[in-house]
């Protein structure tokens, strides 16, 4: 089974629902219950991150997604996330598949009690997956980037932005803490990253959430034919 996690601004057409789950773990409730069918004979597990009452993002049960994943039987994970750019070249509208991250600050576990160091990585083969379905939708995209985590869930400072963007390509709040558990429970986790606007002070014009969330929803267009497309390669 495949496991998609994404943003409210994300829903995916034409899936064939099964059931809707409701999962309890060790580690808590996950975001919401979750949605089982198939996209393109794939059968698929998809939640919604921040679930129906909207979860801030230093508030998700990140634990609680990944391990009921797990549970699911779930072998690979993907992570669409919405992304400020920090790169002029890289507009809203674009789409970016990370190749890494970067998140100095505290980070979920689930080894709470014992000492275990996972080296963070992307998924090659699922990252790969990804970039040939992007190229094979003919839509605007950057194969390789790093994902910058803060912890939100304010937006970023232009003093943080600017010494952020000699390091990153994009910011988030959310894709970090998954790609690490996910790595954990031995799940393969790549993004898909929509980029919704530039960076507090990237250009002039003002940032807003309204522009944001209008960025993120026409997006959705564009997130959908890549998931298509790596329905059909993965089938």
């Amino acid at each position: 089974m495949l496991g998609i996690i994404a943003g409210g601004n994300f829903s995916p057409q034409g899936m064939e629902i099964t059931e809707q789950k409701v999962m309890e773990t060790p580690f808590g409730t996950p975001s919401d219950c979750f949605t089982i069918g198939r996209l393109r004979k794939r059968e698929v597990a998809f939640l919604y991150r921040h679930g129906a009452r909207g979860i801030p993002p230093h508030r998700i049960n990140h634990r609680a997604n990944i391990y009921a994943l797990k549970k699911l039987e779930v072998t690979e994970v993907i992570g669409i996330n919405s992304v400020g750019s920090l790169r002029e070249e890289t507009p809203p509208g674009w789409i970016v598949i990370p190749h890494d991250y970067l998140s100095p600050w505290a980070m979920p576990t689930f080894y709470e009690d014992r000492v275990v160091h996972i080296t963070p990585a992307l998924d090659v083969w699922l990252r790969g997956q990804l970039i040939k379905a992007a190229q094979g939708s003919g839509v605007a995209f950057a194969p390789e980037g790093i994902y910058v985590q803060t912890i939100g869930p304010r937006l970023e400072t232009k003093a943080e932005i600017a010494m952020l963007r000699g390091i990153g390509h994009v910011v988030g709040m959310t894709m970090a803490n998954e790609a690490t558990l996910c790595q954990e429970m031995e799940l393969a986790y790549a993004s898909i990253c929509s980029v919704d606007n530039y960076c507090h002070g990237i250009i002039d014009t003002p940032l807003t959430e309204e522009e944001i969330v209008r960025q993120g929803q026409e997006n959705d267009v564009t997130i959908n034919k890549v998931v298509m497309n790596v329905m059909e390669e993965m089938a």
